[in-house]
């Protein structure tokens, strides 16, 4: 579990620091004409990062079946669930990397005033109170499948612990509000 965790950590970790990287350079006549190039370098850029971020799905899911030890059966109940549990876990992260972008396109052009610092810890905090709501939902959808309770709780535990690990490198790569 311990190389199959660190294989994805080290897998999305490099997607995290792009969040406080600095913006573009602003283009110049120059630069100008080299607009269709830089495009295209950014069409590339986020066709493989939909690439990679597929492969993070697909590992993650790979070191959740490794680690429940499921059924045929319990196989049928679980990965349904699961899928659910995704598209509203992708949701609170789409909503949590606008907020981290907002935060990052401010402090990269030193602009964060006192009140946008405060909407931005304010927004983050509603986020964290969100998937918690979420998490909580899940854990009772669990109990109320004919899924073990160790299995369910194992499921929960290893979301927790991978969302930990991503909070924690995140919480590295973003730089302290100045």
């Amino acid at each position: 579990m311990k190389l199959i965790t660190s294989t994805i950590l080290c897998a999305a970790i490099t997607v995290v620091p792009a969040f406080a990287q600095s913006t573009a350079p602003k283009a110049t006549p120059a630069t100008a004409t080299k607009a269709p190039a830089a495009s295209a370098a950014s069409k590339t850029a986020d066709t493989n990062l939909a690439i990679f971020l597929d492969k993070i799905k697909a590992d993650k899911k790979l070191l959740v079946a490794a680690n429940m030890g499921l059924t045929d059966a319990e196989g049928k109940i679980f990965w349904p669930v699961y899928d659910m549990y995704q598209t509203e876990l992708k949701a609170i992260n789409d909503r949590l990397s606008t907020a981290i972008h907002a935060y990052a396109d401010a402090y990269t052009k030193n602009t964060l005033t006192d009140a946008q610092a405060t909407k931005l810890a304010n927004d983050v905090l509603t986020i964290d109170s969100d998937e918690i709501a979420m998490r909580k939902k899940y854990a009772t959808t669990l109990a109320a499948t004919a899924l073990p309770g160790k299995k369910a709780a194992r499921y929960l535990q290893i979301e927790t612990k991978i969302r930990a690990a991503l909070r924690a490198e995140m919480a590295d790569a973003i730089p302290l509000v100045q």
